[in-house]
């Protein structure tokens, strides 16, 4: 879907600058962003089994789905799922996010197996509020991945809008530029629900991103609302075609801008602007 993206974050980061970031932003109105999340996350991994990238590995931090989700997703895109333990490490913030299951099992002295991770290669976060413990948490499995060296990981996010939930947007900002800035961080990327932040952490995370991705559906109905059956007819339709936007920021300070208008399918026509 978005070769040019997927080719930045394979190729990593340049000596002595911060590693590219990617913000892939969903909205109501266009709610395919998660797909492009997936999408970069087998292409990348893909590039990382066939030794094609800059990283060795991937830390995934999952927020809005299981790491059993995420196993069968790259196994189903052809991943080898016998060596997922040499090449990913998921930080399961889906299970207990806050440690609630876990307390609620120390009370009644229970053992609870729902709250081990959830395959081999899953470690479980208990506190997603205490980004001082979050961060050292995600160098850690990346370190696991790609040793001590040299070499280096890439780190994928799956939600922000968990973050920004319970922590401040300068704490959540602060938490990606220190990735950014790691030496032994080749990439990261995240998917942002842009609809329900206010405009000042969108303006922030697409200021710290390298790349900005977002899809555009074509023909919206401006009067949809939920529940309106006849205009949500109209809307699946305008869903099946749309235009994939993303920005890139060039080390000059230029942005070019990349348009591929696309029937959410492939081939897509794609169209270059530079600013």
């Amino acid at each position: 879907m978005a070769e040019s993206i997927c080719r930045a974050l394979r190729d990593g980061a340049l000596e002595g600058e911060f590693a590219p970031a990617l913000t892939i932003k969903d909205s109501i109105s266009s709610p395919f962003g998660f797909d492009v999340f997936t999408h970069v996350l087998a292409q990348l991994s893909s590039n990382i089994l066939a030794g094609k990238s800059q990283p060795r590995g991937v830390v995934l931090v999952a927020f809005s789905r299981s790491p059993s989700f995420y196993v069968d997703l790259l196994k189903r895109r052809g991943s080898d799922a016998a060596s997922s333990q040499k090449w990913i490490r998921i930080l399961d913030c889906y299970t207990d996010p806050l440690g609630w299951k876990d307390q609620i099992v120390d009370s009644t002295n229970t053992c609870d197996t729902s709250l081990e991770a959830s395959s081999e290669v899953a470690c479980l976060c208990k506190d997603v509020r205490d980004l001082d413990k979050l961060y050292p948490l995600i160098i850690e499995q990346g370190t696991g991945l790609s040793g001590c060296g040299k070499q280096r990981f890439s780190v994928a996010i799956d939600s922000v809008d968990e973050l920004l939930r319970h922590s401040s947007t300068s704490s959540v900002a602060g938490l990606l530029s220190n990735l950014r800035s790691h030496d032994q961080v080749s990439c990261v990327f995240w998917l942002f629900h842009s609809d329900i932040h206010e405009d000042k952490a969108t303006s922030i995370l697409e200021y710290m991103s390298s790349m900005v991705a977002s899809i555009e559906p074509l023909n919206q109905s401006a009067n949809w609302k939920r529940g309106n059956l006849e205009n949500f007819s109209l809307l699946e339709q305008n869903f099946g075609k749309g235009r994939l936007n993303v920005r890139f920021k060039r080390r000059n300070g230029r942005v070019r801008v990349l348009v591929i208008s696309l029937p959410l399918c492939f081939p897509y026509p794609i169209v270059y602007v530079d600013l």
